[in-house]
């Protein structure tokens, strides 16, 4: 379909702005996005030759954390904030490949999310997508399909995967991880991965180019992302290092600059 020919998918729809999930979807090579979303992420991939690897690199790095947690850590809970659109191995995907019974809690606050995932979850019974804000998380936790799929006796994987970068500081994202942090019981993990400053003119300009087409968009430094993570947690190993490089089993030798600039953690509750 020509992009002129385009029609909104229901009425009300605004086919004037970008979603940051619809073009992240676009960046991965996906299909479910429209030509608002194209003309944005070609910003990054025309504009800023080499930017479109820190979405290639985050996606492996959540892939590596959900097989991880499964496999290893035998967490079969998972609270996926931000999810984003149905693309190669979801979080339930790779959880389930490795336990049948995982069950995940996917959350967007975008209405396409919800159509497209809950028409992709529909023979899962043990998927459910929201449409909700990270930024409501009471919302998402009181919400009766969470309640009934996510047991918070037991231990629970919260991922915050390239999502807590478009809370903006005054909307207090270390509180919103707090929150979360504070009905999980030990042996749960936060995975957080975050665009990363390293006080540098790529970081300056990638941040204007967000908060000038989507009105968020912070790049935050080492000090500043650690400090997400409330105390009574443990980062396990490698700690906060590049997506790229996090528990990467292949060598990755001489990162770029962008590469460097999107980095991966995973804490454990003690």
């Amino acid at each position: 379909m020509a992009d002129g020919d385009e029609k909104a998918p229901y009425p009300g729809f605004d086919l004037t702005k970008p979603s940051i999930a619809r073009t992240y979807d676009y960046l991965l090579g996906g299909k479910d996005n429209f030509a608002v979303d194209r003309a944005f992420g070609d910003k990054f991939v025309k504009d800023l030759p080499g930017s479109r690897q820190i979405a290639l690199d985050n996606r492996a790095a959540l892939i590596r954390a959900i097989r991880e947690l499964v496999s290893r850590s035998r967490i079969g809970q998972f609270v996926d904030l931000g999810s984003g659109l149905p693309t190669a191995d979801n979080v339930h995907q790779v959880a389930q490949r490795y336990n049948p019974e995982a069950k995940v809690v996917y959350v967007d606050n975008d209405p396409i999310v919800l159509a497209h995932g809950r028409a992709l979850l529909a023979e899962n019974s043990n998927t459910t997508v929201l449409q909700a804000d990270l930024r409501t998380p009471k919302v998402i936790y009181d919400h009766p399909d969470t309640q009934a799929l996510i047991d918070f006796d037991e231990p629970v994987a919260v991922v915050f995967s390239a999502t807590l970068h478009h809370v903006n500081d005054d909307e207090d994202p270390a509180g919103l991880v707090k929150f979360w942090a504070d009905r999980i019981p030990s042996g749960s993990h936060l995975f957080i991965s975050h665009f990363r400053s390293e006080n540098d003119p790529r970081s300056a300009e990638l941040q204007q180019l967000l908060q000038g087409s989507l009105g968020r968009g912070r790049w935050r430094t080492d000090e500043q992302i650690l400090g997400l993570i409330p105390d009574g947690f443990t980062v396990l190993e490698p700690g906060l290092v590049p997506a790229a490089e996090w528990r990467n089993p292949e060598p990755v030798d001489d990162l770029t600059d962008w590469q460097r600039l999107i980095a991966a953690v995973l804490a454990v509750k003690n």
